[in-house]
């Protein structure tokens, strides 16, 4: 990897405004010389096979994101070093073109991003989701992205033509009803209130859209579930999931000491909650446990999950099956003759 340094452009004509306010840290840019785009995921507890990342890192900031200790194996620290260095793929679209174009490819459904998200800041400049999008649009290969960032209203185009050709669906990752809350944990994500705009005008475009209320932070953030699931469902969303909060390896070392400082008042309960949920310890590693907790309190929070979102009137299961629409464009003439 190299820094990326440039000169400021006299003639650049782009005018930018920040949406929210200024970041606390310098953001510095390194190119990443990956020759592999897709990363395959073999996690048996994961509903999804293959996911593109354009960036490591997040610029976002989230305290508790499960990705930060990737960014120890570049030699970055997992706590601002994760939010300010961003690896950026610059040949992420030739790459996954390239991957298309292999005959062991046959059009399984690609997450945008398995790990950091597709549509931070940075994506506004350099575009690498929307090249991406693009070429999942000319194979036709179905697509799901989750995000937080509403700069995936920017690729309505793109994602329309998914929804003609191939398959999409939008998740917006929205864990917190109260901004002045959200603002604590992810300091330089947009607010809810931004995202839950962003979904309805996709959902009124007619894409599909669904919310992610992750993690559920117990203690914190689980009364918000009902009020999320009533406003995803107001906003257009037919689908509904949640996780529980992760914290392995570093990312409990960064949770617990910005949660600390940012509520001093709810901090003790909040650790009791989260250990109560996790048979006394703070988090769980083991696959198809991670996701979810044990004991009273847990059960107790899925109960209202389930019911919260019957009443807010998504349907009990997602019936979209993804469709087989990939393939490789110009072939179909080809095999005519």
């Amino acid at each position: 990897m190299r820094p990326i340094s440039n000169p400021p452009n006299p003639y650049e004509s782009r005018h930018r405004d920040l949406l929210e306010p200024a970041p606390a840290t310098r953001l510095e840019m390194y190119d990443d010389s990956s020759r592999e785009i897709l990363s395959r995921n073999d996690s048996p507890d994961l509903s999804f096979r293959w996911s593109v990342n354009p960036y490591r890192g997040c610029f976002h900031a989230c305290a508790y994101c499960y990705a930060r200790p990737t960014h120890e194996y570049w030699g970055f620290g997992a706590g601002t070093d994760f939010e300010s260095k961003i690896v950026v793929k610059r040949q992420a679209a030739t790459l996954l073109r390239q991957a298309f174009e292999r005959p062991s490819w046959k059009g399984e459904l690609i997450v945008f991003s398995g790990n950091t998200d597709c549509y931070q800041p940075v994506e506004a400049s350099l575009e690498l989701t929307r090249a991406c999008l693009e070429i999942c649009a000319e194979y036709r290969n179905p697509v799901a992205i989750i995000t937080k960032g509403v700069l995936v209203q920017r690729d309505l185009d793109v994602l329309k033509r998914l929804h003609q050709e191939a398959w999409v669906r939008v998740y917006f990752s929205i864990p917190f009803a109260d901004d002045e809350v959200a603002r604590r944990v992810e300091p330089q994500a947009p607010t809810s209130r931004k995202r839950f705009d962003a979904m309805t005008r996709l959902s009124e475009a007619g894409i599909s859209t669904g919310i992610s209320i992750s993690p559920i932070i117990p203690g914190l953030n689980d009364e918000d579930i009902p009020e999320l699931l009533q406003r995803a469902r107001q906003a257009g969303a037919s689908e509904a999931m949640s996780t529980l909060l992760r914290l392995a390896q570093s990312v409990e070392a960064v949770f617990v000491e910005r949660m600390s400082a940012a509520f001093p008042e709810r901090f003790a309960k909040m650790t009791h909650r989260i250990q109560e949920v996790r048979g006394g310890a703070m988090t769980d590693g083991a696959f198809f446990s991670r996701h979810h907790g044990t004991g009273p309190y847990w059960t107790m929070i899925e109960r209202l999950f389930r019911v919260a979102k019957r009443k807010a009137g998504f349907a009990d299961f997602d019936e979209g099956l993804v469709p087989k629409t990939f393939r490789r464009p110009g072939r179909e003439q080809t095999r005519l003759f």
